[in-house]
């Protein structure tokens, strides 16, 4: 795809910060998220969840068969899950919505690395141009010819998460094994098991398309106001979907912070409750749908600083075709896919905010140190510096007691790519 040149964004505007990053994560990425975080008791929850899912899902045989053999603690490069949100009305809330069809409105790689050091979220633009591989939906029996260029939120209806995965595997170069599809039930349960989430707003918001309006401040959102917040692209920013993804990384990362921070993890009730609201509001890869496999993930982030788990936006310009939709922007693009690949630490301090957020103006000079740890397991949990996400010297656990090793430095990403690390307090900007 012809990489478009950089202008100045209307529609697409950025904010300049004076530190750290700047955003992208979505509604769905708050429901792994924090059955990630949760982990503890999660062998027990995951298995009593498990036991009551809907089907599971198969990926494409390549990505079953790494699933099936891989152990998501140890592969090689790091662990990639693709958590997608639905669209679909059926079943829902609002299911006397006149929706057709389902979309993948939300599309978010999580990378995991190999040595647990780092998370990055990588948030796909949903009105994205894309080439999309052959894919049959699995409802319909329907097949759809390969396309070179077509909005990456039709995958979902083309051929289900497998058609989604190979999407974004095509794109990045990665091989994600692991995958997991929520619906808007599935945030509404979330809010309201962590006692609402506590949200701030720089300017206010009116949307009068999900009903949304919040006065300039503090919020606190459960239910149906968490979802009309996540949804909302109408009253915040410029109105695109650009703005609706750093919007919501405002949320997750307020979620992040109330569930490290305030004991959550250390009650059992409230523990099972996340859980029981993200799994039983999703459906699963086949080898993501293994209690084995939950509790490796959970493993995998105890202990880990929300400092060092990273959220980003896919790098895209405009289309000058259709103002409506984005491309790939090709050189950010190429340098996030590589860090990726390789499993690089990296970092985004020279990065920018969100179409529609901001620093918050009670952040302080530096983001609040959330260790992010969970109740104790007899794994001292890892110290990083927030400003990098780099960890000093420390002992590793499986190189023989008293080894010591160094943590590579951080690389920095190209500063078009927005994004930013859960630890950082943001607001978000209504329109």
């Amino acid at each position: 795809m012809p990489h478009a040149p950089r202008r100045p964004l209307a529609r697409h505007g950025r904010l300049r910060r004076h530190r750290g990053w700047g955003t992208a994560l979505g509604l769905v990425a708050s429901a792994l998220a924090v059955v990630l975080v949760s982990g503890t008791s999660v062998a027990a929850i995951a298995g009593a969840q498990l036991a009551a899912a809907p089907h599971t899902v198969e990926l494409s045989s390549d990505d079953q068969d790494t699933a099936k053999t891989a152990d998501i603690t140890a592969i090689k490069g790091g662990a990639n899950i693709l958590v997608v949100g639905s669209d679909t009305r059926i079943g829902q809330f609002d299911s006397d919505e006149k929706v057709e069809g389902a979309r993948n409105d939300v599309t978010i790689l999580v990378h995991i690395s190999q040595d647990h050091q780092q998370l990055t979220a990588v948030s796909f633009p949903r009105d994205l141009e894309v080439p999309i591989p052959a894919c049959t939906n699995p409802e319909t029996g329907t097949t759809y010819p390969a396309s070179d260029g077509e909005l990456l939120n039709e995958s979902l209806g083309h051929g289900g998460l497998s058609c989604v995965v190979d999407t974004v595997e095509n794109l990045t170069g990665l091989t994600i094994p692991y995958a997991g599809l929520i619906t808007f039930d599935g945030v509404v349960s979330m809010s309201n098991a962590v006692g609402g989430v506590d949200v701030c707003v720089a300017k206010p918001i009116d949307d009068t398309y999900t009903g949304l309006q919040l006065s300039a401040g503090q919020h606190t959102l459960a239910g149906q106001d968490a979802l009309a917040f996540l949804r909302s692209r109408h009253g915040v920013g410029d109105s695109s979907d650009l703005a609706r993804i750093s919007s919501q990384q405002v949320f997750l990362s307020a979620l992040l912070r109330k569930v490290t921070s305030d004991g959550t993890l250390s009650n059992p009730v409230t523990l099972y409750k996340l859980a029981g609201a993200a799994l039983g509001n999703m459906t699963l890869s086949d080898g993501l749908a293994q209690t084995r496999t939950l509790v490796g993930l959970a493993s995998t982030l105890r202990g880990m600083s929300t400092a060092n788990m990273l959220f980003v936006q896919y790098p895209v310009v405009d289309d000058p075709q259709d103002s409506a939709h984005v491309l790939v922007s090709t050189d950010p693009a190429h340098a996030l896919n590589v860090a990726l690949q390789e499993d690089r630490r990296t970092s985004l301090s020279d990065s920018t905010t969100g179409r529609a957020s901001e620093e918050s103006p009670t952040a302080g000079s530096t983001p609040t140190p959330s260790t992010g740890t969970a109740p104790s397991t007899g794994t001292a949990p890892s110290s990083q510096s927030p400003a990098t996400g780099t960890a000093p010297s420390s002992s590793t656990g499986s190189g023989g007691s008293g080894t010591t090793t160094t943590a590579p430095s951080a690389t920095p990403l190209p500063s078009s790519i927005s994004g930013q690390a859960a630890s950082e307090q943001t607001c978000t900007v209504g329109n």
